[in-house]
């Protein structure tokens, strides 16, 4: 039984169509028979899924009814859970067992959502197409020969094949909206600090973010409300009090966009994934509102920017790997040297050994100021550049993807060819701004293709509601 709309899912339960255990039994039982082929999950909770279940059906029987209650869900596997494996898809944390639950995990559960497993990822979330990854590549449930998008393709895939009512994935360029595009389905990336990144497994710290995947606007708000708030282990977590993210507030219609002229105008762009966007333009103007062409200086820049800093970041957070306390460790070694030197270079995959080098080249002394502290400023001067153009608009609006979903095992022998993914999605955390994906219709090809919007620093409530009222 698949429900669009956690509303729908909740009308259900409480007229006893159905129950969370069922829910739980059925989840598991499409995902097991499905992911040969599919490859999402890296693995399934099968006992804890079932113990939640029956602990919602009973709390639920005593009259406590909350946000999720039965909303079954999948977790990317670079967020921990008590009690679970939790590896990044990388060989460097195999075996390892998390003594405690990431902050949003422990929130979804204590709203009701029901975990049956975690999701496949590029490793360490360093990818676009969910091939990076140890456990092999996902495939879009749309087209076995393409890819979901990354790095959470197999939170897109488990939403979008029907076995999950909504997931968790976590998003530093694109990796929650790209995959959203790609498989036709919702995904959104909030504000910077507005859910906290504790028990994430760190990528690039000043970037990364945690959100939902689901199959409708509405879900989104509603997974992100009871995410999002202050959270003691997380400094950088916002203390600003939470609004309700599904109350109906401003009217849409009255909303004005903004898009940019070089985005459109950018040789990577699918020609009829253009026609698509400026046919939605047409159509919001024709309705009333305000849409301007915008011009935007940093296009070209925006994903140097981004991987000068996130490879620098990534290169200080990946330095914990080593094999000494957990994960894998390398046999046979003789000095401590040697452990550190094998079982890196053994543990991590070639792109991400490729980011560790390239972030600990930029940091390096007589290049740090040249390529690091050149790129913060820049990184400050679209974040500028963008608050400047939120100010004459209410929200940014885009293609996603250049294109749609691509084959799997396309050449990769130039890595800024897959670099070049995140050019449409990179200015908001580069901004610190909330994000997200909503379908726009299938290409000729038959694939879907992605609209993308972009709001002022925290307001969620005003993205979600547009993208509702975009998607209706």
């Amino acid at each position: 039984m698949t429900f669009d709309r956690i509303e729908d899912l909740h009308r259900a339960l409480d007229s006893g169509q159905t129950t969370c255990a069922k829910l739980a039994e059925e989840a598991l039982r499409r995902a097991s028979e499905e992911n040969p082929r599919i490859n999402a999950l890296a693995e399934l909770f099968h006992e804890s899924a079932k113990a939640q279940a029956a602990a919602v059906d009973a709390r639920r029987a005593r009259g406590d009814r909350r946000a999720l209650d039965g909303v079954t869900m999948v977790i990317k596997d670079n967020m921990v859970y008590a009690g679970h494996a939790a590896g990044a898809s990388s060989k460097i944390l195999t075996g390892f067992v998390s003594p405690y639950s990431a902050t949003a995990v422990q929130r979804v559960l204590d709203a009701g959502a029901i975990l049956i497993g975690r999701a496949n990822c590029d490793e360490f979330a360093m990818g676009s197409s969910n091939e990076t990854s140890v456990y092999g590549p996902v495939r879009n449930p749309l087209d076995l020969n393409r890819t979901p998008g990354g790095s959470s393709g197999g939170s897109a895939a488990a939403v979008a094949a029907g076995w999950v009512h909504a997931a968790l994935g976590s998003d530093t360029g694109g990796s929650i909206r790209q995959p959203a595009a790609f498989c036709g389905i919702f995904g959104a990336k909030p504000t910077y600090g507005r859910i906290s990144r504790y028990g994430l497994i760190a990528y690039a710290s000043s970037f990364d973010q945690i959100g939902p995947l689901t199959r409708s606007a509405r879900d989104l708000a509603t997974i992100t409300e009871v995410l999002s708030g202050a959270d003691e282990f997380d400094s950088t977590c916002s203390d600003r009090p939470v609004p309700s993210m599904t109350a109906e507030g401003r009217d849409p219609r009255s909303l004005s966009f903004g898009y940019y002229q070089e985005v459109l105008d950018n040789p990577a762009l699918d020609p009829e994934l253009r026609s698509a966007f400026m046919a939605k333009m047409d159509a919001l103007r024709a309705a009333g509102h305000r849409v301007e062409a915008l011009n935007f200086d940093y296009l070209d820049v925006l994903v140097p920017i981004y991987y000068i800093l996130t490879t620098a970041e990534a290169s200080a957070n990946l330095a914990r790997f080593d094999g000494v306390r957990y994960g894998y460790r390398a046999e046979g070694v003789k000095t401590l040297d040697e452990l550190y030197k094998r079982s890196r270079s053994e543990g991590f995959g070639t792109e991400v050994q490729r980011r560790i080098l390239l972030g600990t080249f930029v940091l390096r002394s007589g290049y740090f100021d040249a390529y690091y502290g050149k790129a913060q400023k820049a990184r400050r001067a679209v974040q500028d550049a963008t608050n400047a153009d939120l100010a004459k608009v209410d929200l940014l609006i885009s293609p996603t993807t250049p294109h749609t979903a691509f084959e799997l095992g396309r050449e990769t022998s130039d890595p800024t060819v897959m670099y070049l993914e995140d050019i449409f999605t990179v200015q908001a955390p580069i901004a610190g701004l909330p994000a997200l994906s909503l379908p726009m219709g299938l290409h000729s090809n038959g694939l879907p293709m992605g609209l993308h919007l972009t709001a002022k620093a925290f307001d969620e409530p005003t993205l979600f509601r547009a993208a509702e009222y975009l998607s209706s």
